[in-house]
């Protein structure tokens, strides 16, 4: 049998663009989770009407406000992912461990009166870096399929077409290393694939590198210590790496003339955004902070550069094919997001804050030139719907040391189907050490979440969803002075 040449041009471009950008990437980019300094952590992110810490201008930029001191802090931070995968009743563990920056930054503020109580108290400058999403992660999946195999997809792909129409990242490379063959030779366009009897084990691999960062420039003022307001830019970067391995195995040697093959796929996604936040902190009485922001859409500018391969050991020969690299360029806009914030000050001995966010994910878009993915927005329109995420966070205070606690809740992006319950839950704490000049924080941040996923595409075929349930723990300690 005599492999066709495959063409390269227009008809790669449009095989991959509607394969690889999908709805799973609308999410990435679209669910945060809070970073930033060990103290924000340690509340869970719950400072919207507090304010007074450098990672609240990602969140509520009239936090910036409340600053009455010049001040200047960086966080590096350690994070530990550990994932569990369960397929047709086996089970697998893989993690990874991640050392970054969770924040630097830098506020300045001025003071406009001596009298608390006429115009303009405060102006305040600030300009940093917060940590938005971490992306490392290692995944491993492995069980026994007596139902059906990825070569099926590709069969479906192929019927009614010459191989020269085939995608050269997944189905034409099935077809160069002989996983899947015409029935016959009369040219009537069907095919079949090596395995004639199901029972193979199947195993997944997937190791995730990268992160979502946001440099903030930020403004804000103190009015008669009353009303507090601030806005931020957020130029927003991204970074996502996937490697990912997939393998099927005639473990007990039960399938003719087959013996394994394995599926190879390597994805970078880079880009960059920009976005604008807009809040306020209101003091009605001295305990009482009321906060609230919004944040426009991001629109990010993202470039996926990818490439993938295929082997085949067959008993009696072995083969093996590489995709081109290919390269494809498009914008993704998240969704508009509001929060409302309510604080409270006991004395000067402990605060309590609770925050409510809410976002819509059916506005999240996919877009390019020329446009591509009208039917992937009608799946985010379809498949996701609105979420509310609460965080409560407090400090406890016996000067010169804070103790802290938190509790964030992330409802789930899913409309409907298993991920409908895929909400996530952060439990945080943290402790921490003021002076007038300087102070030193500590936190710790233990995330859990379970979300289902297949192998591959579960179209017409009788495939089990994997089950992943995530655990990561993320420690951070801030060093930070007053000046």
């Amino acid at each position: 049998m005599k492999k066709q040449t495959l063409l390269i041009g227009i008809g790669l471009f449009y095989a991959f663009s509607t394969t690889a950008q999908n709805d799973i990437d609308a999410m990435r980019f679209s669910q945060l989770t809070f970073g930033g300094t060990a103290r924000f952590a340690s509340m869970a992110g719950s400072m919207g009407a507090l304010g007074g810490d450098i990672s609240t201008l990602s969140f509520n930029p009239a936090g910036i406000a409340v600053f009455q001191k010049t001040e200047l802090s960086i966080t590096p931070s350690i994070f530990s992912q550990h994932t569990t995968s369960t397929y047709n009743s086996t089970e697998a563990g893989d993690g990874k461990l991640n050392f970054n920056l969770g924040n630097i930054g830098f506020v300045a503020s001025w003071k406009m009166s001596e009298n608390n109580h006429t115009g303009w108290t405060s102006l305040n400058f600030g300009f940093g870096y917060n940590r938005t999403n971490n992306f490392h992660n290692r995944i491993s999946i492995e069980g026994d399929n007596r139902a059906s195999s990825l070569l099926d997809t590709y069969v479906a792909n192929a019927n009614g077409h010459t191989s020269s129409d085939f995608d050269q990242f997944s189905t034409g490379l099935a077809w160069q290393t002989y996983l899947i063959n015409p029935v016959d030779t009369s040219g009537n366009l069907q095919y079949n694939h090596v395995i004639t009897n199901y029972g193979e084990r199947q195993k997944k691999s997937v190791e995730s590198k990268g992160s979502m960062g946001e440099t903030v420039l930020s403004f804000g003022g103190n009015y008669k210590e009353k009303v507090l307001v601030g806005a931020t830019v957020g130029f927003v970067n991204a970074k996502y790496i996937e490697e990912s391995v997939y393998e099927e195995v005639d473990v007990n040697d039960t399938i003719a003339n087959f013996k394994s093959f394995s599926y190879s796929q390597d994805l970078t996604t880079s880009g960059s955004g920009v976005n604008f936040k807009l809040g306020i902190i209101v003091k009605p009485t001295d305990w009482l902070r009321i906060g609230a922001a919004v944040h426009t859409p991001t629109v990010l500018g993202l470039k996926d550069e990818y490439s993938s391969s295929m082997k085949s050991d067959l008993q009696t020969v072995k083969y093996d094919t590489v995709s081109p690299k290919g390269s494809f360029d498009y914008f993704i806009t998240t969704p508009f997001r509001a929060s409302g914030s309510i604080g409270f000050i006991i004395s000067k001995y402990a605060l309590l804050n609770v925050d409510y966010e809410y976002i819509d994910y059916t506005y999240a878009q996919l877009n390019s030139s020329p446009n591509a993915f009208t039917d992937v927005n009608k799946t985010i329109r379809s498949k996701y719907t609105s979420s509310q995420n609460i965080r409560v966070g407090g400090e406890v205070r016996f000067d010169p040391i804070s103790f802290r606690l938190g509790y964030a809740l992330y409802g789930s992006p899913f409309k409907t189907g298993d991920n409908k319950n895929a909400s996530r839950s952060s439990y945080c704490g943290g402790i921490g050490f003021r002076e007038n000049n300087y102070f030193i924080d500590c936190a710790y941040v233990y995330t859990k979440y379970t979300e289902y996923s297949y192998l591959y595409d579960p179209n017409g075929l009788d495939l089990n969803s994997v089950k992943n349930d995530y655990r990561n723990s993320s420690f951070m300690v801030t060093f930070g002075v007053r000046f």
